[in-house]
C-alpha cells in the first residue's frame, strides 16, 4: 500500500466517521450493543481471512471485541443472487481464550494479533496503525475481562 492510499483511507475513514456522528454512533449501528456496555477503543487493521485481507475497524467495548469490513463482500444467497454484505466478526470476551502476538517469519514487520476463543477458533488480526499500543489494549481488556469474570 502506498502512502497516497493510505492517507485516501484515513481522510475516506475520517469523512464517514464525520458523517455518522462518531465512532460510538458507527459501532452502536454497526453491532447489537447492551445496556451499559462501553466502546473503549476503535482502531483501523485487517482481518486475515482464507481470501486475503480485509480492511476494516476493530471495536473494542468492554464486552467484546468486533470487526466490520469497509467493505462489502460479495456472497451467493440462497436463491442464487449476488449479494454485498458487510464482513462482521463480534467475539464476547468472556469467549476469549487468549490474544498472542505474532509476526511473519519472512517478513518481520509484519506483525499480528492472533485471538483465540475457548471454543478453538482464531482470528489473525494485522495492519494496526500502532501494533504495539493496539496488541497491549487487546491484551489488558481481555485480561480485566478475566480477573472481573
Amino acid at each position: 500500500m502506498t502512502l497516497s492510499e493510505t492517507v485516501k483511507g484515513k481522510l475516506s475513514l475520517g469523512a464517514r466517521i464525520l458523517q455518522a456522528g462518531g465512532i460510538e454512533k458507527i459501532f452502536r449501528r454497526y453491532f447489537s450493543v447492551n445496556k451499559g456496555e462501553k466502546l473503549l477503543k476503535a482502531c483501523q487493521c485487517y482481518l486475515s481471512t482464507t481470501s486475503g485481507p480485509i480492511a476494516g475497524l476493530l471495536f473494542i467495548s468492554s464486552e467484546k471485541i468486533a470487526f466490520r469490513s469497509d467493505r462489502p463482500i460479495i456472497c451467493t444467497s440462497p436463491k442464487g443472487d449476488l449479494i454485498r454484505v458487510p464482513y462482521k466478526v463480534s467475539i464476547p470476551l468472556r469467549k476469549i481464550k487468549r490474544v498472542c502476538p505474532s509476526e511473519n517469519v519472512n517478513k518481520p514487520n509484519q506483525k499480528y494479533a492472533q485471538i483465540v476463543t475457548v471454543d478453538g477458533y482464531e482470528f489473525w488480526f494485522m495492519g494496526f496503525v500502532s501494533y504495539q499500543r493496539s496488541f497491549k489494549y487487546l491484551q489488558q481488556v481481555i485480561y480485566e475481562s478475566e480477573m472481573s469474570s
